[in-house]
């Protein structure tokens, strides 16, 4: 009797054997469960174990670049202030091998931009006197004229021989008038608006007896068949030369000679010669500008001094 009270009925022995077992078995589970959780490892495991391409790559930081500022352009230079010959600027073209006459379009008739004291259209007031013209040369060195029927310019409207070859219509108070080319120089004390006209002029509007009468004249632009004729001074060379215009149907302003850089005027004297005293453009082009802005290019005249030689050009009528 003692012995089996001791014993555990064959039940519950059992019951704590299922028991057991069962813990066991939860306890199993549940390390298998820690186990197999995927944030139960460690960080350094799971990145080891992760391929790379799989792995997020943090972007690197990259300073911002800044567009490198545009150079700022240089200032064009300015223009020299130094005064050019108006007309060297642009280079005339190249003369042609004949010496055809060219001009540059005319300007409106009665216009005269480059003209001195005598305008034309414009009436003068003065005197006229008389003189003997011999066979009609004087100050402007024409030589001799065709004709006596001359004029010399008082010393204010002379103007330096700018009146030199220009046509005059003088009138008289009676009425009478006579038509006269500006061959020479009256001096001082001719007073301005005078002329001293050639006895052979002045007898055309009154007799040589009054010596001293009232007149107005004006500015022609004469009808001619003649053509302007070139003249190079005596003692003209390459390296030193005056050139003088004669026949021009109107007063002339400008006489130029070509350079390398264009165009350059040359100056005219009191006996209406234009100077190149260095020899600049000496038996070179030519170049005409009458008071009214018109221009003739004469090509192809010689060094011939006190030869006058003949152009086929000639200024338009106004």
């Amino acid at each position: 009797m003692a012995s089996h009270s001791r014993r555990r009925p064959l039940r519950e022995r059992r019951t704590a054997l299922v028991l057991a077992v069962a813990m066991a078995a939860v306890g199993v589970l549940l390390s298998l469960v820690v186990a197999l959780r995927p944030d139960s490892e460690p960080n350094a495991v799971r990145a080891a174990a992760e391929p790379a391409a799989t792995r997020p790559s943090t972007p690197r930081t990259t300073p911002e670049r800044k567009p490198a500022p545009k150079p700022k352009p240089k200032p064009k230079p300015k223009p020299s202030k130094a005064s050019p010959t108006p007309t060297a600027a642009t280079p005339s073209a190249r003369p042609s091998p004949t010496s055809a006459p060219r001009s540059s379009p005319r300007p409106a008739s009665g216009t005269a931009p480059l003209a001195g004291r005598i305008q034309p259209q414009v009436t003068h007031k003065g005197v006229a006197t008389h003189y003997d013209a011999a066979d009609g040369d004087g100050a402007c060195l024409y030589g001799p004229s065709p004709d006596l029927m001359v004029a010399a310019m008082n010393h204010t409207d002379y103007e330096t021989s700018r009146a030199c070859g220009a046509y005059i219509l003088v009138r008289a108070a009676n009425g009478a008038s006579v038509t006269v080319r500006v061959t020479n120089e009256c001096p001082l004390p001719c007073a301005p608006g005078q002329l001293d006209l050639s006895k052979e002029a002045f007898a055309k509007l009154a007799g040589l007896s009054a010596g001293r009468i009232p007149i107005t004249w004006s500015l022609l632009s004469p009808s001619t068949s003649d053509t302007v004729s070139i003249r190079y001074k005596s003692g003209s060379s390459r390296h030193w030369c005056g050139i003088q215009a004669l026949g021009h149907r109107n007063p002339l302003a400008r006489l130029e000679v070509r350079t390398g850089s264009g165009w350059s005027g040359l100056t005219r004297t009191e006996y209406n010669y234009f100077l190149s005293p260095d020899g600049t453009g000496c038996g070179g082009t030519l170049r005409l500008t009458d008071i009214y802005g018109e221009q003739l290019t004469v090509d192809g005249v010689a060094i011939r001094p006190d030869a006058v030689q003949p152009t086929r050009v000639q200024f338009a009528r106004h």
